[in-house]
């Protein structure tokens, strides 16, 4: 659940894009450069230090040329093709609903398998989708290259984790506001800019509505092991950020995210293969079980990290940070729609203050 330093690297200048039947599959996946006059690798107000990198499109030594994935270049060619017949800010939208969604159809399976083990079930079947699609080449990678994919992986895996556990308690709309700061907060601190400190002081605000003020369901307060879940999220949500900056310029396309889930898979095995054993093993149909585990994985995160690179394609990154701010109001109300989460005034009062901040950190960063 597709996002995202702040010193200003070096504009990258605009390339023509390749032609998608010609593309092979890791091309296709492959970060694309920043739209003119955007700084490289600038996402929701941090900037990759240093120019994006290039993707070559010529073989290895002793191999030709889409010898080794045909089918998977073609498949990838056709869906960039009827993807590009969308407008961007749809698919931003389309992918936003997709992560809320997924974690929506989550809640169900937490019942069965666990927290622990629905996340490391959801985990081990998007390594394996990734892993089979990209086939990620290790052997000549640093050292360096290596140890960010794997602290990619352990960020990813606490977030994931403790998010869960976060919407297990918590509302939807508060345990994605709250999870929603660590971006913010990133992009808070790095920004340059004394105006800035409103937006936090408005994010900070609306977080005090939500946890102080706010009530769960039945008018309860709120959990506060849900709470804690819910800001260490954030914290791995801001981890998640820094890593990904450095692990999507030291690997290409999906070859780094392939990796990390791995990582992340093992990293909660631990916790949640057996939870997620004993589950299927009671299952009448484990089989069953397993397929929605699968369709949960693809609506978060397959699915949405591959409409928010074709978006980024063909939008500047900044009106991109701008719609994917929308986050937590899109999570409020899949929550009602979805779980018949009713949230309160105060709350809503709470989501609105984070996503104005979000929005207009993002709209007076400099550039």
């Amino acid at each position: 659940m597709s996002t995202t330093a702040n010193s200003c690297g070096p504009t990258t200048p605009v390339r023509p894009q390749a032609s998608p039947t010609g593309e092979t599959f890791a091309d296709a996946l492959a970060m694309p450069p920043s739209p003119k006059g955007e700084p490289a690798g600038e996402r929701g107000g941090w900037r990759r230090r240093g120019t994006a990198p290039t993707v070559s499109t010529d073989p290895p030594p002793g191999r030709t040329a889409g010898a080794d994935r045909p089918t998977a270049g073609s498949w990838i060619g056709n869906t960039q093709r009827r993807l590009g017949s969308i407008p961007a800010p749809l698919l931003c939208v389309a992918a936003m609903f997709s992560v809320q969604i997924g974690i929506a159809a989550s809640k169900p399976l937490f019942s069965v398998l666990g927290v622990g083990g629905a996340t490391f079930l959801r985990l081990a079947v998007a390594a394996t989708v990734l892993l089979a699609a990209t086939r990620p080449r290790l052997r000549g990678r640093s050292r360096r290259d290596l140890g960010l994919a794997v602290l990619l992986g352990v960020a990813s895996a606490g977030m994931t984790a403790l998010f869960a556990g976060a919407v297990d308690r918590l509302p939807m709309g508060t345990a994605s506001t709250i999870e929603f700061l660590g971006p913010l907060a990133v992009a808070l601190a790095l920004a340059r800019r004394l105006s800035h400190l409103l937006w936090a002081l408005l994010a900070g605000g609306g977080v005090v509505l939500l946890t102080l003020l706010g009530e769960g369901s039945g008018g309860s307060r709120l959990d506060p092991v849900g709470l804690a879940c819910a800001f260490g999220a954030a914290a791995c949500y801001a981890g998640y950020i820094l890593f990904t900056d450095k692990v999507g310029a030291a690997f290409q396309g999906f070859e780094g995210l392939a990796v990390s889930f791995t990582i992340s898979a093992l990293v909660l095995a631990p916790f949640g293969a057996a939870d997620a054993w004993h589950g299927l093993a009671d299952a009448s149909v484990p089989v069953l079980l397993l397929l929605a585990v699968a369709g949960v994985a693809l609506l978060f995160p397959v699915i949405p990290y591959a409409l928010e690179m074709t978006a980024l394609r063909r939008m500047p990154q900044r009106v991109f940070s701008v719609i994917v701010s929308l986050d937590p109001a899109v999570s409020a109300l899949v929550g009602l729609v979805l779980l018949h989460q009713l949230l309160g005034w105060v709350q809503v009062a709470g989501i609105a203050c984070v996503v104005a901040a979000s929005v207009g950190a993002t709209l007076t960063v400099r550039r």
